[in-house]
């Protein structure tokens, strides 16, 4: 197996690559890909959701003293927060840990006020964004080196919404196939040629 490295962001994408990344904006694990099919919530519930979120991320950037615009909105069928301004990379941490974090703690957040769980993504700084073309492109790169070799490519641990990013670009490929292996925190991605 061949182990990959992440390329800088700035790397070009090609049209068929960006196109996959867009089709999905945020991680589903594979529990929630098992689960039983359940009623989707109304748009309005979710927005209800990112509000929630949102007053509660405000309440922690007014604790830390940190000064951040947030918007409040529902994309891809899911309650979406985000948070610009300057001088916010510690909100993210080292490879979006802390950004995970806070997204956990606003998801908690939400269910404690609605009784329900929620889909809910954070975004901080346009992190996630950014890292989606990071991944575009580790993806791009891991595809090339099945179809060049014909071995299958072990990419490093990845978070659920990372995972869910490099899947999207694998299946959008043809003569390839990925899936997930090991346990969390150390959940890894394996690229390998179509059977």
């Amino acid at each position: 197996m061949t182990d990959t490295s992440i390329p800088s962001a700035d790397q070009s994408l090609d049209e068929e690559t960006a196109a996959a990344v867009g089709t999905e904006e945020a991680e589903e694990t594979e529990a929630e890909s098992e689960a039983p099919e359940k009623k989707a919530p109304a748009e309005s519930d979710l927005f209800r959701q990112s509000e929630i979120a949102a007053d509660y991320v405000e309440g922690l950037l007014d604790i830390l003293d940190y000064d951040g615009d947030i918007d409040e909105l529902v994309s891809g069928g899911r309650p979406v927060v985000e948070v610009v301004g300057g001088n916010l990379q510690s909100l993210v941490g080292q490879r979006g840990a802390t950004l995970e974090a806070l997204q956990e703690l606003a998801r908690l957040a939400v269910f404690r006020q609605t009784g329900s769980p929620s889909r809910l993504l954070l975004d901080v700084g346009g992190y996630r964004a950014a890292r989606r073309k990071e991944l575009a492109a580790v993806a791009k790169n891991a595809v090339e080196k099945v179809k060049e070799y014909g071995e299958p490519v072990r990419l490093e641990p990845m978070s659920a919404f990372e995972r869910k990013c490099v899947h999207d670009v694998v299946n959008a490929m043809s003569g390839v196939e990925s899936e997930s292996e090991g346990v969390e925190p150390n959940r890894r991605i394996v690229v390998r040629p179509a059977d």
